[in-house]
């Protein structure tokens, strides 16, 4: 199976129609360019400074965007989510997917900021970021993406944690008397076998060939590859920097052989990037030079500097969408977000509650394990009313219907979620008024024999640091009383901290009811079971009963609710298994989501957006797929004359889909 090159544009017809003409650059990519000798500046403000360059290190989505535009992985994709090569010309694995070969792009340059060649790109460039990514003192944030994947990865990563552990140990002795290394808490540290990393599934066979091996067959690897973590890195560079390396102290602390150098970096200040004149793939780069302004009032102050066309970008708080509406030529500068696939939004019902007793816990368990009560909840909820506060306009382009948002994955030309199990629950709307009255009824019959007492207090959190989070909840609350009565249930909303919310609320299961959310990680429905692994801590759905959350045991599942989890595990793992037949994979895993949101062990809500912004870069020309860098990224995009609008955006959106549809199954995707 090998790739050649390619990049599918956007539709010259429908874009010319559309007058979408671009300002400055080179090059055509299908929507036009202006005169060859004006220089194409895209401008930005921006209220979040970086954290780091290492790409290797971070999982700061801040820092994401300054790497993927500076160093190229051996993969990327088209504008409609094809997978094309990058630094890697092609690539095929062996007969049953537990060996990938990568032939590396010859002639690729490493290059400092200023454009000087340093070195040439090879594939031991990817091994030593392996190693470095693996090695657990370096503490990678994405380290994880290679855990079950690469042979031996996960198994060296704890190797060199033990070894991590030993440095800080004291010596003592452990129960039996026998010496034994303590560590900072006086437990015994456990021995753990040495692995080294010649034992990991990276390897250069020769300067341009790359060899992983993976764990187990692995049919959806190649995906894996736009991530940071698996982005290269030169040795001796790396070496000379140490801990040096990636530093957000200025634009020499990394090597750079993708589009754009770093030309400038003055911390809460500004950034700048321009176009790389060595680039392997320069004639697709159409904007010459990036820079970015500071302003830790970006959000309030962009709108407006678009307006007076200081900048080229700004997001639209859904307050302010309405007046610039109303406003004839704002509007004109109004344009949606496309709806991304690359998050899933969720309610999960909390099965392990840790919140104060005022709040009625032991009460709340009594109804989490009804299934009658969470059918109740799931069919009462009218997600297309609460989504109206993220998108007033449009709200039922973002509704998701599954866990997995539709077009996210294809086998055999048919989209995962419309395999059997699936279809119905993908093209109905659960809001149910007279359904959520018929569970309701039922529900109370039973819990009231179960020592329930009503109305059922149901704890609702929220970050405040999250856009307009507080007005949905406060909207589903009005909606889910409203539809259920107050006789039957309290919807009590309180913020979280702005700050490790996570930590504090939903890691503590400081909740009842929550909007959670899940990024895909790789394309294959597998990645959208993770949340509910076991002792996950989204819903607490299969916590071990020794285990301790906020210093209690975990005992709060019914008979009934541990058979469900159980029977959705057994799914899962049957559907794990299949490794030689996608559709087949395909169909088991849809039978395991579909099981878990016919029981209401979690109701399915939304898909991802950026609201309402004012742009003049064509989305539709961007590189596409919901996981990884491709999102980030600025290749293959033009700067147009005029901002794009909300017509010029629906029918490019209705072009792009029919044409992503066609994409994607020529490519067998």
């Amino acid at each position: 199976m090998k790739h050649g090159n390619r990049l599918i544009a956007l539709s010259l017809s429908a874009a010319l129609a559309l007058g979408l003409t671009a300002c400055g650059g080179g090059g055509d990519s299908g929507s036009g360019s202006g005169p060859a000798s004006e220089e194409a500046v895209f401008r930005q403000l921006y209220s979040q400074e970086v954290t780091t360059f290492n790409y290797l290190y971070t999982g700061n989505q801040n820092d994401f965007q300054m790497s993927a535009n500076c160093v190229d992985c051996l993969v990327e994709y088209d504008n409609y989510g094809v997978m094309i090569p990058s630094l890697a010309e092609s690539w095929e694995p062996n007969a049953d997917n537990t060996e990938w070969t990568f032939h590396i792009r010859k002639g690729v340059k490493w290059v400092d900021y200023t454009g000087k060649e340093v070195a040439e790109v090879t594939a031991n460039d990817w091994v030593t970021a392996a190693q470095w990514v693996n090695n657990a003192k370096n503490e990678a944030s994405n380290q994880y993406m290679y855990n079950g994947i690469v042979k031996n990865a996960e198994a060296y990563y704890d190797y060199t944690a033990y070894l991590v552990e030993l440095e800080s140990a004291s010596d003592g002795t452990d129960a039996n008397g026998s010496p034994a290394k303590l560590n900072a808490d006086g437990e015994v540290i456990k021995p753990v076998d040495e692995v080294k990393f010649e034992d990991v599934g990276v390897k250069a066979a020769d300067d341009y060939t790359l060899v992983y091996t993976m764990e187990s067959p692995c049919s959806y690897f190649p995906s894996v590859l736009s991530y940071d973590s698996y982005m290269p890195v030169y040795a001796p560079f790396l070496e000379e920097k140490g801990a040096d390396f990636g530093a957000a102290t200025g634009p020499d602390t990394i090597l750079y052989n993708g589009a754009f150098l770093m030309a400038e970096f003055e911390p809460q200040d500004h950034r700048t990037l321009v176009k790389n004149p060595t680039y392997w793939d320069k004639d697709n780069v159409f904007i010459d030079k990036m820079e970015w302004r500071y302003n830790n009032t970006a959000n309030t102050l962009g709108p407006e500097q678009f307006v007076r066309g200081e900048v080229d970008y700004a997001q639209l708080d859904a307050s302010l969408l309405t007046s610039w509406l109303q406003d004839d030529a704002k509007y004109e500068m109004v344009a949606p977000s496309r709806p991304s696939v690359a998050y899933s939004y969720f309610y999960a019902f909390n099965f392990e509650p840790r919140f104060d007793a005022s709040l009625e816990p032991d009460n709340w368990t009594l109804a989490v394990n009804n299934e009658n009560f969470r059918q109740s909840v799931l069919h009462a909820l009218d997600r297309v009313n609460a989504l109206s506060v993220q998108d007033p306009q449009n709200p039922e382009s973002l509704v998701n219907n599954t866990v997995t948002p539709a077009t996210f994955a294809s086998a055999e030309g048919l989209d995962y979620t419309q395999y059997p199990a699936l279809k119905a629950i993908s093209g109905r709307d659960s809001f149910d008024v007279s359904a959520a009255q018929d569970y309701k009824a039922r529900a109370m019959t039973e819990l009231t024999a179960a020592g329930a007492t009503f109305p059922v207090k149901v704890y609702m959190r929220y970050n405040p640091g999250t856009s307009n989070w507080d007005k949905e909840c406060q909207m589903v609350e009005q909606q889910l009383e409203g539809t259920l009565g107050k006789d039957y249930i309290d919807i009590i909303v309180e913020a979280g901290p702005s700050t490790n919310f996570l930590s504090t609320v939903r890691r503590t299961g400081d909740f009842a009811l929550m909007k959670c959310n899940w990024g895909a990680d790789y394309a294959d429905p597998q990645t959208w079971t993770d949340p509910f692994l076991r002792n996950n801590s989204y819903n607490f759905m299969n916590q071990d009963a020794g285990r301790s959350i906020a210093d209690l045991s975990c005992d709060h599942k019914s008979p009934e609710t541990q058979a469900l989890v159980e029977q959705y595990y057994t799914l899962v793992d049957t559907a794990k298994a299949i490794t030689d037949d996608e559709a087949a994979r395909y169909t088991a895993f849809a039978e395991a989501e579909a099981f878990l949101i016919e029981h209401a062990i979690v109701i399915p809500f939304s898909v991802s957006t950026e609201g309402y912004v004012a742009t003049r870069l064509n989305v539709f020309e961007a590189q596409y797929a919901p996981y990884g860098l491709a999102l980030q990224r600025f290749k293959y995009q033009h700067i147009m004359e005029k901002p794009m609008n909300m017509e010029q955006f629906n029918t490019l959106y209705a072009q792009w889909q029919t044409d992503r549809a066609a994409a994607l199954e020529k490519a067998g995707q």
